[in-house]
């Protein structure tokens, strides 16, 4: 089993980054939607100084074709049925999506945390009423059900931070909303140019076509990731449980291996305990023959990063010695 980490700022101390490793943790995430890889020299240089000589992989997960949205001066806290605007003049947002989006449309900010509605527009603008409030961040997701944004696999910023993988150590990337199998040949194809053939590709499963694809995937990445966050903004949740199982039965049966990961133990992002439900929802994962379990902001904003990694790893110990008895 792997167990990851996403590093932010509650484990940039490297004290805290060593409790981690020392509770089990086997790999770590760098979130490059947040800056690249160059600005990173000196997580690099923490994380290796903090595993103390244990081997680890390192993952850096593309930006590819995600939409978020821009730099904020400082978190804003939008109210149910305020009006706000997005793009110019607003909430900045790609102006993809300011020509595509109409009225009706829905938008999930941030894993689905916030809700707007589309009510109306000028060119460069979308204006909304919010229907699900809460605190917005910079660079969260922004996610448009049922829109087609026409996004290319690979950013520029993205083409920079492949060429600088193999010099930084990275062992693998993960490339989100995976739409086909085109996506990720041209990710193989960019680290190809870029000498780095070596390091592994995830697949990250974010899109009802996405899961739709998920067989003819195989092959063409190396690790699927079952990445519910956006997964379960393109469905009704109540769905979402099925399609992870189903999907993990399918990696199962052509083997192989699978990630699952978000909100795995988001309780801790708050509280040094988990709930009994978040505990069984990383057992069952395991169970269900995932090779990797990954933690993100329980890690890079929680209150209690290495706390969170001890009991994700306790637990996934635990389910994979009860899966593995099973196997005899």
């Amino acid at each position: 089993m792997e167990y990851y980490g996403t590093i932010g700022p509650a484990c940039a101390d490297e004290e805290v980054l060593r409790r981690m490793f020392r509770a089990g943790m086997t790999g770590v995430r760098m979130n490059l939607s947040h800056g690249g890889l160059a600005e990173h020299r000196d997580w690099l240089e923490r994380i290796a100084r903090a595993a103390e000589g244990r081997p680890y992989r390192l993952l850096i997960d593309l930006q590819g074709p995600e939409v978020r949205i821009g730099r904020l001066p400082a978190p804003l806290v939008l109210k149910n049925r305020q009006a706000v605007t997005l793009g110019q003049g607003g909430i900045p947002i790609p102006e993809t999506l300011t020509g595509l989006a109409k009225p009706g449309q829905t938008l999930l900010l941030d894993d689905g945390k916030l809700e707007l509605t589309v009510t109306g527009g000028r060119p460069g603008a979308l204006f909304c009423t919010v229907v699900r409030g809460g605190k917005l961040e910079s660079r969260k997701s922004l996610a448009a059900p049922g829109l087609d944004l026409h996004l290319p696999t690979l950013t520029d910023e993205d083409e920079e931070n492949l060429a600088l993988a193999g010099a930084c150590g990275v062992t693998g990337v993960m490339l989100p909303f995976v739409r086909g199998r085109e996506d990720l040949e041209h990710l193989r194809a960019a680290l190809h140019r870029a000498g780095a053939d070596g390091v592994r590709i995830l697949a990250k499963i974010e899109s009802r076509e996405g899961a739709e694809h998920l067989e003819s995937l195989f092959g063409a990445a190396d690790e699927m990731v079952i990445a519910r966050g956006d997964l379960g903004n393109a469905m009704d949740l109540w769905r979402l449980p099925g399609v992870q199982r189903r999907m993990a039965a399918a990696c199962r049966r052509a083997g192989v291996p699978f990630m699952v990961v978000t909100q795995m133990l988001d309780s801790m992002r708050e509280n040094p305990v988990p709930t009994r439900a978040e505990v069984c929802d990383v057992y069952t994962a395991v169970m269900q023959g995932a090779a990797s379990v990954m933690l993100t902001g329980e890690t890079a904003a929680g209150k209690w990063p290495a706390e969170a990694m001890s009991y994700l790893v306790k637990t996934g110990e635990e389910a994979r010695r009860d899966r593995e008895a099973g196997e005899r």
